[in-house]
C-alpha cells in the first residue's frame, strides 16, 4: 500500500474487472457546451456499453439550477448524436428507470432523504450562510482546512422540532463516520480514503428543495440500476464519500472508473477559453465526428496502438471491439493536434470511396466554392470538384483548405481582361503539343513544355508565368505543370482556348 499525501489518500495494486451486462451512464450538467472530456466520457462509456453488450443511459444533473444555461441539453444531446453516441436510455429517448433529468425527480429525492433521517445518518442543519463564512474565514486564518464544524449535528430532536416550528431555513447534512473507505478503480487499481479528515458533514439536501451532486449521484445510479460509473479523475476524491452514503442506505455500490486528464501537448490543462474544447468549435472547423472519435482513442489510451504501424481510421462497431478498460492509462492523456489532421484527412478519404457519402462531400465543397467567391465566374461541375477532391486527400484535412486563396485557381475562371505579356500565337502552337500528351501528369507536362521552349526559341519562366496567367488569372499558387494536372487537359486546353478566341 502507497502512501501518496498525509491525508489519507491511498493507491492499491489493480485488480481486474468483471461484469455481463453493464449499465453505465453519462450524467453531464447542463451548464453550457459538451467540451472535449465531456466527450470522452460519454464515448468510454459507449464504447464499454457496447464491448460488454451493456446500455448507456443519459441522465442531464441539474440541480443546481443556478448554474444552468437554457437549450444546452438540446445542444448536448445533439453533439452526442453528432459524434455517433447513441444512448439507449434518455431524455427524448425513454426507458423504465426515468425520468432522467434531475429537477423531475425531487420526489424522489425527498422519499430517499427521509429513509436516512429516519436511520439517523442525516440530519437536519440550521445553520446560516453568514455562520458558514465565518467558519471558513476563521479556517484562512488559522491555515487550517476549511470545514463545516457539524454543530447541528447534536441538536436534541426538541430543538430540531421547535426550529422547524419557526420556520428556519435549514438543510440536511450527512453524518461522516471516521471510516477509510476502499475500492478498486477499474483504472488507477485500489483507492483507500478517510474522507472526515478533510471535510465536515456534506450537504446532501439544500434549503430549497433540491438535492447535491453526491446524494442524488448516490440515488439515481442506484434506482436506474448503474452497474459501472466511468468518469472523470477529478471526481475521484469524492466516491468514497459516495460509497459512505451507499452502505448508510444498506446498497450495494457500482464499480467505480476514473478517466485521467485531457491536457495539452505540452502537458499544461486545457482550458475553455481555448478554441479547441467545445465539441461545436471542432464540427464548426470542419472536422468530421469519427475523426473526432479517433482522435480522442489515440490520446487517451484503452486500445492496441503498435509503434510504427501508423493511424488507421476505425469505425465504432472496431473500436468498440478493442476497446479494454485495463489498457487505459492513468497518466494524463496528452493532445496530438497533428493526430486529429491525418485522422480527417483519412476520414476524407474514406467518405470518397463510398458512393453516397462522396456525393454529399461534392455537395458540401461546391456549396463552399459558391460561398467563398459569390461574385466570381466559377467552375464548380461535380466532375471537376471529384478530381480536386481526389487530388487533395494528400494535401489537406479540412474541405475549408480548399477554398482558401491558395487554392482559388481552382474554382475561379480566368478574366479576359488583362492581355498584357500575352502572346497569342505562342499559345495557339502550344495546344496541339498539350493535346498530344498521352500522360497528363506534371512530370510529362515539365518535360513537355521545357521541350516546347527549346524548340521555339522562348524561355521556359516566360511560359510559365504566361500559362498561370491564362489558366488562374493569378500571380502565386502551385506550380504550372501541378496546376494543369490538377485542372485536367480538358479544363487547362479549355482556359487556354477561351483567352486565345
Amino acid at each position: 500500500m502507497k502512501l501518496l499525501s498525509p491525508i489519507g489518500y491511498f493507491i492499491l495494486p489493480y485488480r481486474c474487472l468483471t461484469s455481463k451486462s453493464p449499465r453505465v451512464r453519462f450524467a453531464p450538467s447542463p451548464t453550457g457546451y459538451l467540451h472535449l472530456g465531456g466527450l470522452r466520457t460519454a464515448l468510454y462509456n459507449k464504447l464499454f456499453a457496447k464491448s460488454h453488450k451493456g446500455s448507456l443511459i443519459l441522465r442531464i444533473e441539474d440541480t443546481d439550477q443556478t448554474r444552468k444555461v437554457g437549450g444546452s441539453v438540446d445542444a448536448l444531446v445533439h453533439d452526442l448524436q453528432w459524434a455517433g453516441i447513441q444512448c439507449d436510455e434518455g431524455p427524448g429517448i425513454g426507458g423504465k428507470h426515468g425520468p432522467y433529468i434531475q429537477s423531475e425527480r425531487l420526489e424522489i429525492y425527498q422519499k430517499y432523504i427521509s429513509k436516512l433521517l429516519d436511520n439517523g445518518t442525516a440530519y437536519r442543519c440550521f445553520c446560516t450562510e453568514r455562520r458558514l463564512n465565518l467558519l471558513r474565514r476563521d479556517a484562512m486564518r488559522t491555515h487550517s482546512i476549511p470545514k463545516y464544524d457539524n454543530r447541528c449535528r447534536n441538536l436534541s430532536f426538541g430543538e430540531v422540532k421547535e426550529k422547524l416550528k419557526a420556520g428556519t431555513p435549514n438543510c440536511i447534512r450527512f453524518k461522516l463516520t471516521s471510516d477509510c473507505q476502499y475500492f478498486e478503480d477499474l483504472i488507477f487499481g485500489g483507492i483507500a480514503y478517510d474522507v472526515s479528515l478533510n471535510e465536515g458533514d456534506p450537504v446532501l439536501m439544500k434549503s430549497d428543495g433540491f438535492p447535491t451532486y453526491h446524494f442524488a449521484n448516490v440515488v439515481d445510479d442506484y434506482l436506474m440500476g448503474i452497474s459501472h460509473v466511468l468518469r472523470g479523475v477529478e471526481w475521484q476524491i469524492s466516491t468514497t464519500k459516495h460509497l459512505l452514503i451507499y452502505k448508510a442506505f444498506g446498497w450495494k455500490p457500482p464499480k467505480f472508473g476514473h478517466l485521467p486528464l485531457i491536457v495539452n501537448a505540452d502537458g499544461t490543462k486545457l482550458s475553455k477559453r481555448q478554441s479547441d474544447v467545445k465539441v461545436e468549435d471542432y464540427r464548426r472547423k470542419g472536422v468530421y465526428p469519427l475523426a473526432l472519435v479517433n482522435y480522442i482513442t489515440l490520446s487517451g489510451g484503452g486500445f492496441d496502438h503498435v509503434p510504427g504501424a501508423g493511424i488507421r481510421l476505425k469505425s465504432m462497431e472496431e473500436l468498440a471491439e478493442e476497446f479494454q478498460l485495463q489498457k487505459i492509462s492513468s497518466h494524463p492523456s496528452r493532445l496530438n493536434p497533428e493526430l486529429l489532421d491525418e485522422c480527417n484527412k483519412l476520414e476524407i478519404r474514406r467518405r470518397l470511396r463510398d458512393e453516397k457519402e462522396s456525393r454529399a462531400l461534392v455537395a458540401t465543397l461546391q456549396q463552399l466554392v459558391k460561398c467563398s467567391y459569390p461574385e466570381q465566374k466559377l467552375n464548380v461541375s461535380s466532375d471537376h470538384v471529384r478530381a480536386v477532391l481526389e487530388w487533395a486527400t494528400t494535401r489537406i484535412s479540412r474541405l475549408e483548405e480548399l477554398v482558401s486563396d491558395k487554392y482559388g485557381f481552382l474554382w475561379i475562371l480566368p478574366s479576359n481582361t488583362d492581355k498584357a505579356e500575352i502572346n497569342k500565337e505562342l499559345l495557339e502552337q502550344l495546344i496541339p503539343v498539350l493535346e498530344s500528351l498521352s500522360n497528363y501528369d506534371q512530370i510529362h507536362i515539365k518535360q513537355y513544355l521545357r521541350e516546347f521552349c527549346t524548340k521555339n526559341n522562348v524561355k521556359f519562366p516566360i511560359v510559365m508565368k504566361m500559362l498561370r496567367s491564362v489558366l488562374s488569372g493569378l500571380a502565386e499558387g502551385p506550380g504550372v505543370a501541378e496546376m494543369m494536372q490538377l485542372l485536367g487537359k480538358q479544363q487547362s486546353l479549355l482556359r487556354i482556348k477561351t483567352y486565345i478566341k
